[in-house]
């Protein structure tokens, strides 16, 4: 059985929608059929074998990492708290490679202790971009919704030009897109090769209240492309930066308590589904809604 018609080999799963052991994750994954998984640094330091059995498994599993998840509240620290984040950059940077994975996923800080100049946060990520070109890893910058400082993607944008390194490009994650309501119309301005990886979820509400609403949300009620109510704004996403010409990897990014608290393969196929639609239907361009294809089986 051919999984990989059309464009559903550009779709991955990550390892945060399932529960159980790392082992059970990826056969789940595979088994539905998707070639590709986004790991998070719990997969390999929570292993209870440890590292290296983890980076086995994972080679064993056949999938390959679309990237290693997440450096936090890296860029505009000084003195101590800089040294310190670094140390923890040399690790992230030290499991990725051990991967042979070619992508660190950076999201932009929250902390109160960060600076918010400007160059301060340009000199930073140079500085992370140069610590990974010696392993071969891009480093993906993402803007967090709730960042202190870079909260949407034009300004994450904005520091990855100025800092200016090959493999230092931009992360976009579909759901802090939605949350802060930026007009894909400011997609245009974007290089389609400094794109390093696409994110995707829905979630089950159109307007988010509050910060703390936009977190909670994020972090336990995220749910698949099309299983929400932003299937239409998703498809347009997947379209608009098709034509842009980026190619690169969309993986599920997709925080949800109540999965956490289903049957693997169950959860992995809705994931499927997912993919075959965006892949088959949204990038052929026929693009029915989900709810449509539903009803008409």
């Amino acid at each position: 059985m051919n999984h990989n018609s059309g464009n559903i080999g550009d779709f991955g799963m990550d390892t945060i929608s399932l529960a159980g052991p790392l082992e059970a994750k990826l056969k789940a994954v595979r088994e539905a059929g998707f070639t590709q998984i986004m790991l998070a640094a719990r997969d390999l330091v929570g292993h209870p074998d440890g590292m290296e059995a983890a980076v086995a498994a994972v080679r064993a599993s056949g999938l390959r990492v679309t990237g290693f998840q997440v450096l936090r509240d890296f860029e505009g620290l000084s003195g101590h708290l800089h040294a310190y984040k670094i140390d923890i950059a040399k690790s992230m940077l030290a499991m990725c490679h051990a991967l042979d994975c070619r992508l660190l996923l950076v999201c932009s800080s929250t902390s109160v202790h960060a600076s918010g100049d400007t160059q301060a946060l340009v000199k930073d990520l140079r500085k992370l971009a140069m610590l990974a070109i010696p392993m071969n890893i891009k480093v993906a910058y993402e803007a967090l919704s709730w960042g202190r400082t870079v909260n949407e993607f034009p300004q994450a944008w904005d520091l990855v030009c100025q800092a200016d390194m090959p493999n230092l490009g931009l992360g976009l994650d579909s759901f802090h897109l939605f949350a802060t309501n930026t007009p894909l119309d400011e997609l245009e301005m974007l290089d389609p090769q400094k794109i390093f990886l696409v994110q995707l979820a829905d979630f089950m509400w159109l307007d988010i209240k509050s910060v703390q609403e936009r977190i909670d949300t994020a972090r336990h009620f995220r749910v698949f492309p099309g299983e929400g109510v932003h299937s239409e704004a998703l498809a347009a996403l997947v379209a608009r930066l098709h034509a842009l010409g980026y190619r690169g990897d969309y993986s599920f990014e997709v925080f949800n308590d109540d999965y956490q608290q289903m049957p693997l393969p169950t959860v992995a196929r809705r994931a499927w589904r997912s993919a075959q639609w965006l892949g088959e239907d949204v990038l052929r361009r026929s693009v029915p809604l989900p709810n449509q294809i539903r009803l008409k089986r």
